[in-house]
């Protein structure tokens, strides 16, 4: 499922339009962003919870020439699903 396919199901299963539901999850997104931004964590009981973890600099090889390269220190995003997204899957 895409953005557009998901803004699509969100207007459908809620009875508002197809700009609304555009609107709201674009504002869900920004706030999810802004809080990891901030460093906070997001989580949604039974969903699931993203926070920022940081990756230290690290020793890494081109593949193509077997030369060492330095990666550099960043933060990264993570997921971890909830019980009931899991369960759903299964």
């Amino acid at each position: 499922m895409n953005k557009t396919e998901l803004i699509d199901a969100m207007a459908a299963d809620s009875g508002i339009t197809k700009a609304a539901a555009k609107k709201a999850l674009e504002s869900f997104l920004g706030n999810v962003e802004g809080s990891l931004k901030s460093g906070g964590r997001v989580s949604l009981v039974g969903f699931g919870s993203w926070s920022v973890s940081k990756r230290n600099a690290r020793e890494g090889r081109n593949p193509s020439t077997g030369k060492t390269i330095q990666i550099a220190a960043k933060n990264v995003v993570k997921f971890k699903a909830g019980a009931d997204l899991g369960k759903a899957v299964n």
